[in-house]
């Protein structure tokens, strides 16, 4: 069994107990063998294999998010030795970009790579398992989910719809956003048009603007017809792909909106429940996997694409005022209550949450942010330091 082999195998433990973890490593390390067996060219699909089909909110390809989910069939076909076969549809194959959920609920599909958030009009606790402004960031959202309680709760929300859900990406700190014109005061926020999902979108609604829902691969297109005035995506290195530097110049930071987003594989209930264990503990184990990889993925990449918007296109990162950032802070405040009073489920969402994140607070403000600032100072911008490159 390789290092990595192993890593995952170790990870599944932390999910659901010393025994599965040994037992995910017996699987894992029987796929390695296979794979190994297989040769360099890597592993061909088993006869009688498990085949699952996976439906995306993502263009084919697209980078960080199709790419993660490109990385679970990848994963899941490396562990299982080649018997669980996921066929991958991205937005628009098989169905709408926003319509997975109902596609995997009702069992026309078996798995979505998607956000939570989208499905708010289902249950407006989804968002905490996506994103929720000024909430958690990626580290945070995790020591909720395996320590806080949150998966549970997450588990007992999707069950509610026949569906397994699992962290699978996150897209770390997100931008601002991309806008026609200069944001100066809260006041600019008077009739703006912009895509922004989920609860994001409603924070946008009480400051004035107007929050408009579309797929990330109609962004650009809306931008430059006018439909839209400015747009959040996820981070300097999906957007400089995308291209929205061209129509919308001005570009804000941070993301209030989105400190952290999950994207979620939802698994249909029924389907995975027919799974032998040892596939079950496969796609756990990659779930953990890929949102593992997804973390240093999009820091590192966020980084460097940063770097380029500066040098190739003139781009700088502006920040928010401070009357939008005060009173962004407030609404969202009043929303995170919003959206945990639909039920007694959502209560306990939101009452979990809570303590969670007012658990974390002191340690990530107290030493990771104060460091992080403390750093910024001492050593100067990026660009002043010492050393090469």
């Amino acid at each position: 069994m390789d290092r990595r082999t192993l890593i995952s195998a170790v990870a599944v433990g932390t999910l659901a107990g010393a025994g599965a973890g040994i037992a995910a490593a017996r699987v894992a390390g029987a796929g390695a063998t296979t794979a190994a067996a297989a040769g360099v060219a890597g592993p061909a699909i088993a006869s009688g294999a498990v085949r699952l089909n996976m439906v995306t909110s993502w263009p084919k390809g697209m980078l960080g998010l199709g790419m993660s989910a490109e990385r679970v069939v990848e994963r899941a076909r490396e562990l299982s030795g080649g018997t669980l076969d996921i066929r991958l549809y991205a937005a628009g194959e098989l169905v709408g970009a926003f319509e997975v959920f109902d596609a995997v609920a009702t069992g026309s599909a078996d798995i979505y790579h998607s956000a939570e958030y989208y499905w708010g009009g289902k249950h407006a606790a989804y968002p905490f398992f996506t994103a929720v402004p000024f909430g958690m960031n990626a580290m945070e959202q995790l020591g909720w989910l395996d320590h806080g309680g949150g998966q549970a709760l997450w588990d007992e929300l999707s069950a509610g719809f026949g569906v397994v859900p699992l962290a699978v990406t996150n897209t770390c700190h997100q931008a601002g956003g991309w806008f026609k014109r200069e944001i100066n005061s809260l006041a600019d926020f008077r009739g703006l048009k912009m895509r922004i999902p989920g609860i994001g979108g409603e924070m946008v609604r009480r400051l004035g603007g107007a929050a408009v829902a579309i797929p990330g691969g109609e962004i650009y297109q809306s931008l430059q017809s006018g439909v839209i005035d400015a747009a959040e995506f996820v981070g300097p290195w999906n957007d400089v792909g995308l291209g929205f530097y061209r129509e919308a110049p001005f570009y804000y930071a941070p993301g209030l909106h989105e400190p952290g987003a999950i994207l979620a594989m939802g698994i249909n209930k029924a389907r995975f429940e027919r799974l032998s264990p040892e596939h079950q503990r496969v796609l756990r184990v990659v779930a953990r996997d890929v949102y593992l990889t997804s973390i240093g993925e999009f820091t590192y990449q966020n980084g460097v694409a940063l770097a380029k918007l500066q040098r190739d296109h003139g781009i700088a990162l502006r920040p928010f005022p401070d009357d939008v950032v005060r009173e962004a802070a407030r609404v969202s405040q009043d929303m995170w209550a919003e959206a945990g009073s639909t039920d007694a489920l959502g209560r306990r969402i939101y009452e979990s949450w809570m303590s969670a994140f007012k658990a974390m607070r002191p340690w990530m403000e107290g030493a990771e942010s104060l460091y992080a600032s403390i750093r910024s100072g001492a050593l100067g911008p990026a660009d002043a330091m010492r050393g090469t490159p």
